[in-house]
């Protein structure tokens, strides 16, 4: 197999893959994020997701080759498992290289993690963030352990996203059990510039304004 369908093949399977300037000097590597972030159990067969599994490995290799200079993460997901999306979050926001996120769909759920752990975050104008209480599937107890271990899951969620973006616990606690917005559950979504104006992302812009600054970083 050679380079170009080493390339095609890493982009299939796990929507990665590596840029490289004109004189392939400076390298980027490209970490897609689409669908449902998959955790310890397979998704239907028909659903788009991101294997937690394949990124992890993917971001350990990431930091030890040091011809990668940044990474740049697109983010079009509609959540997913809590604990893979915090690995994969933590991950990121532990690299030594720079890194920036682009918003484009929508990142909800526990997509807000993964989109505040790069060090710069984009998000285009139709661009959608959803911040709401955590979801169980499933058959559920009903007693207050079930309902402590929920407010524990939801609290290292709030933590990770405020020590990680310009916006409080507090605030962003609010938003997360907001009432007003959506008719069948609590929680509210933000668009472009009102994740910017929440604190949550840091500009909005597509893909030539976190290139850009993903170089300028880089370069420091």
């Amino acid at each position: 197999m050679n380079q170009d369908e080493k390339k095609d093949n890493s982009i299939e399977e796990y929507g990665q893959m590596t840029l490289e300037n004109e004189n392939g000097r400076r390298m980027i590597h490209l970490l897609s994020i689409i669908g449902e972030v998959e955790g310890h159990e397979n998704a239907p067969g028909t659903s788009k997701t991101t294997k937690y599994d394949h990124v992890l490995p993917m971001l350990a290799a990431l930091e030890e080759d040091k011809r990668v200079e940044g990474m740049l993460v697109l983010l079009n997901t509609s959540g997913g498992d809590v604990d893979a999306g915090l690995a994969i979050a933590e991950m990121i926001a532990s690299l030594s290289i720079p890194t920036v996120s682009l918003v484009l769909g929508g990142s909800h759920s526990i997509g807000v993690p993964l989109a505040v752990s790069a060090d710069y975050s984009f998000i285009v104008p139709t661009g959608t963030m959803m911040i709401h209480p955590v979801r169980m599937s499933g058959m559920i107890i009903g007693a207050s352990q079930t309902y402590e271990y929920f407010e524990m899951i939801q609290d290292r969620i709030l933590n990770f996203v405020a020590s990680h973006a310009d916006i409080a616990y507090d605030q962003l606690k609010r938003l997360m059990l907001n009432t007003e917005m959506l008719t069948r559950d609590l929680g509210t979504v933000l668009v472009g510039q009102e994740a910017v104006n929440k604190g949550l992302i840091n500009e909005v812009g597509g893909i030539r304004q976190a290139i850009c600054k993903l170089h300028s970083m880089m370069e420091k």
